[in-house]
């Protein structure tokens, strides 16, 4: 299946029916599994069996979410979430603990800064933050003995900046840390950070896997690709006493990080994913690889009209300025920048407010990447908990309006907005 073109894997991973079964993953709305003897339901208690026990830990049309997404991005193992948040936050302390540093960009959509600069510092983890067009040398010297995670986003929200994918590999290479990367906005159709170094893999699968706002997810994926035996992570290589001393690096030598995640960060945190909204993203990444493409053709036709008109301050898009099209062309799989614009406006909080409420396509949300064009204003709303030297470092400046935009016909796009800026 993995030798397929992308737009087969959207819609047919992670899912092989067998004779006379559906032809379309079911949904499993159950919460128990039965079983005949006590002896097996052990062994599936205790990881020495592979067995759904409870929907927390693991549902069929969870698992065949999580496979679909798995292929798409090359990677080993893939554990499902109840938000994109709550991967972030599996991804991180399935790792982390009290007393551990990480170094991450300062390009982060607000509730991930946030994670890291006051919550999990709550924890005693604490976040070093780099600039992401810092020299490798700048952000070599956050590091710290204790340093366990280098964190970014593929396309930061809302800096929309692309990561260099080879200068922060080699960093975590250098200083042995696992790289992980927030895929949302470019998704497994235009990047797979796989390949360019990347370890850990997370989406918030509310936004484009989705693509119709109708579910709120998140899911991990581990790349197989990071060695856990070298002494910094002695919880997956040493016995787990709640599951009868078992070693995760023995049992699941493929995903020992996700198979600790599973058994552990599920079971004792609970922040799975139900059912119906797997299904549903199931559904929706069967169109992904077609939406994708009329997001970004219709992103860069709005960026380019923006960027001449006369109350616009500036237009920040991928696919317009020369290190976005040069990382497109090095780290992506299509020539696209996906469908996340911003731009600035002239006036004040005032004409913003003015411009928001003349829009007759586009719609103020608090949301991104679904097939509706959608606005908003950062700076009040997803980084208001932010000071403003921290919005500034996050890209986001006052007069910034984010803009995702949708798969209506282009025109329709362009009309609105150029309506609304009269």
């Amino acid at each position: 299946m993995t030798t397929y073109g992308k737009g087969t894997l959207c819609i047919q991973a992670g899912y092989a029916p067998k004779v006379g079964e559906p032809r379309i993953a079911p949904i499993v709305q159950s919460t128990t599994y039965k079983y005949d003897d006590i002896a097996q339901v052990n062994r599936v208690m205790t990881l020495q069996e592979f067995g759904y026990k409870y929907s927390r830990t693991g549902n069929p049309t969870v698992t065949a979410f999580e496979e679909k997404v798995r292929i798409l991005e090359g990677g080993a193992a893939a554990v499902a979430t109840a938000s994109g948040q709550a991967a972030n936050v599996l991804a991180l302390t399935n790792i982390l603990k009290e007393g551990d540093h990480a170094v991450s960009s300062t390009a982060l959509y607000g509730g991930s800064f946030s994670l890291f600069n006051n919550t999990l510092k709550k924890y005693g983890i604490e976040t070093s933050f780099f600039e992401p067009e810092q020299s490798e040398e700048e952000i070599a010297a956050l590091f710290r003995p204790n340093t366990k995670v280098l964190f970014g986003e593929t396309i930061g929200n809302p800096g929309l900046n692309i990561l260099d994918f080879a200068k922060l590999a080699s960093l975590a290479r250098r200083f042995d840390v696992p790289f992980i990367v927030d895929n949302t906005l470019a998704t497994p159709v235009l990047c797979n950070p796989f390949l360019h170094g990347a370890n850990i893999v997370t989406h918030s699968a509310s936004k484009y896997i989705d693509g119709h706002a109708t579910s709120i997810g998140g899911i991990v994926i581990d790349g197989g690709n990071y060695d856990w035996t070298n002494g910094k992570f002695p919880d997956i290589t040493e016995p787990d006493p709640t599951y009868y001393g078992a070693r995760y690096i023995e049992k699941f030598p493929k995903s020992p990080y996700l198979a600790k995640a599973r058994a552990q960060f599920l079971r004792d945190f609970g922040a799975c994913l139900g059912p119906q909204n797997a299904f549903l993203f199931s559904l929706g990444l069967e169109t992904l690889h077609l939406r994708m493409r009329a997001h970004s053709e219709n992103a860069l036709a709005l960026a380019t009209f923006l960027k001449d008109h006369p109350r616009v301050t500036f237009v920040d898009y991928p696919g317009l300025n020369p290190v976005g099209r040069e990382r497109i062309t090095k780290y992506f799989l299509k020539d696209a920048g996906s469908g996340v614009l911003t731009f600035g406006l002239s006036g004040g909080i005032e004409a913003i407010d003015r411009f928001v409420k003349k829009l007759k396509v586009a719609a103020l949300v608090v949301h991104v990447g679904d097939a509706r064009t959608s606005v908003l204003h950062p700076a009040s709303s997803t980084h208001a908990q932010l000071t403003e030297e921290q919005q500034r470092a996050s890209g986001i400046t006052p007069d910034m309006i984010r803009v995702s935009v949708g798969i209506e016909d282009t025109k329709d796009i362009v009309e609105d907005f150029e309506q609304a800026l009269q």
